[in-house]
């Protein structure tokens, strides 16, 4: 039987460290969490990298938005996922669309060439894409390791019969990832409804930092309700039950 693994998504470095400690099997890498996340800086890879004794996919997006990039952010790509290459990471996590929804085939397969030997996830990119199933076929020709998916919809216990039914049609020659939403309340279904190996979880907590003087008029963000004052991190006691409902199921 294949073991079933657990990737965490982590926005910082200290959030890598404390997923990597608690026994996660591989590394999601990303910054700025209100965007869904977009390439962390060089520091907090080499940090990720140098540090930890597990895989560590760094995710490779200029900006947040959609997923058609224009030719200087693509450029842009391509620089980022050279460095990243340099830095020693084990794969990177991107994901290409052209204006009808549909996979980007030229730009994905130039990836998939500039990054080998590393390994190579399509990100929630493809759940915008207007035909998922074809989406599996061609992903699967341009050898991709894994698609991370909730199935086209908000989150993976929404998309679970679309999960089941990508995961019987990936047949092994890609791995299908189910991510959004996936928690220690809904894994063991999911697992029961898809018969996925690899999920996908943030784990994600906000925890208060430790100024003593907060000035609650201001917010960087422009948003209405200031979150200067807490940041984001992992809760290693979900990570851990997690692990547990994998092993016994």
């Amino acid at each position: 039987m294949t073991k079933r693994k657990l990737e965490i998504c982590c926005f910082t470095a200290h959030s890598a460290l404390r997923a990597a400690q608690a026994g996660a099997h591989r590394i999601e890498l990303c910054d700025n969490i209100a965007e869904g996340g977009t390439t962390p800086s060089y520091a907090t890879i080499d940090y990720a990298v140098r540090g930890l004794q597990i895989p560590v996919n760094v995710i490779v997006r200029p900006r947040g938005g959609d997923f058609l990039y224009s030719d200087m952010e693509y450029h842009l790509i391509k620089e980022d996922i050279a460095q990243i290459k340099k830095l020693g990471a084990n794969g990177i996590v991107i994901g290409f669309l052209t204006p009808e929804g549909e996979i980007d085939v030229d730009r994905t397969a130039e990836v998939v060439k500039l990054a080998a030997p590393m390994d190579i996830t399509f990100h929630r990119a493809f759940d915008m894409c207007i035909n998922p199933f074809i989406a599996l076929e061609q992903l699967k020709k341009l050898k991709i390791n894994r698609i991370l998916t909730s199935g086209g919809y908000p989150n993976a216990e929404k998309g679970a019969h679309v999960l089941a039914k990508l995961v019987h049609k990936a047949n092994g020659k890609i791995v299908v990832m189910p991510g959004s939403g996936i928690n220690d309340k809904n894994l063991k279904k999911l697992i029961h409804l898809t018969q996925a190996n690899e999920y996908h979880s943030s784990a994600k907590i906000y925890v208060d930092g430790n100024m003593q003087y907060r000035n609650t008029d201001v917010s960087m963000s422009g948003n209405a309700a200031p979150s200067e004052f807490r940041h984001v991190s992992v809760d290693t006691s979900q990570i851990k039950r997690m692990l547990r409902i994998l092993n016994e199921n």
